[in-house]
């Protein structure tokens, strides 16, 4: 019978050691209490030449109380230290956004109605839709008409030259050519439904 061998004891693993606690900064939140209104005042002032949220501007302004040594204590001015920080803030603010203005690309188009693509879309099917019924006027209307949307905007001289006209016939000419249109127009488009619905 073999003898069975005792395993050497491993020697006890030390505890680890205990993560010191972290004092709180002595009397912070009547600190926090008693600058509010300061810090309020101070951020919706600076906050418009800024572009930004007061609110922002205020998280800004506690984080940098948070950000101080316990050792420090609080500020020895208070009204002094939240001037000076929201003005910080705020000017660190203007120069986030004149970098972010920079790297913007200049021939970038503005966001607005005209650049919209749905609403371009739709200003192009009203326009072919408008030029097909201009086409479709009777007699002397479509030129009259076509002379009438021209970008180049003419006098009414001008129209009656290039139509070969009185300028004096030209207003009952292009008053009947409107009419004719608005009614080939009007019955062209569905009539709405009770409750506003297009049939």
């Amino acid at each position: 019978m073999t003898p069975v061998r005792a395993t050497p004891s491993r020697p006890p693993v030390p505890d680890a050691p205990a993560a010191p606690d972290v004092p709180e900064a002595p009397g912070l939140p009547d600190l926090v209490s008693a600058l509010l209104p300061l810090v309020r005042a101070e951020a919706a002032a600076e906050a418009p030449s800024a572009g930004i949220e007061p609110g922002d501007l205020e998280q800004g302004v506690w984080l940098r109380l948070l950000e101080r040594p316990a050792a420090a204590g609080a500020p020895g001015d208070p009204a002094r230290w939240v001037r000076d920080v929201v003005r910080a803030e705020a000017r660190r603010a203007r120069r986030t956004a004149a970098r972010e203005r920079l790297l913007r690309r200049r021939d970038e188009p503005a966001a607005g109605p005209d650049s919209d693509p749905e609403r371009a879309a739709l200003r192009t099917d009203r326009r072919r839709a408008l030029r097909a019924a201009v086409d479709r006027t009777p007699g002397r209307c479509p030129l009259v008409l076509t002379a009438m949307l021209s970008p180049r905007d003419p006098t009414y001289r001008e129209m009656a030259g290039e139509l070969g006209m009185s300028q004096g016939s030209l207003g009952p000419l292009r008053s009947r050519c409107l009419g004719c249109l608005r009614r080939m127009l009007a019955a062209e488009v569905a009539a709405p439904e009770p409750g506003g619905k297009e049939r």
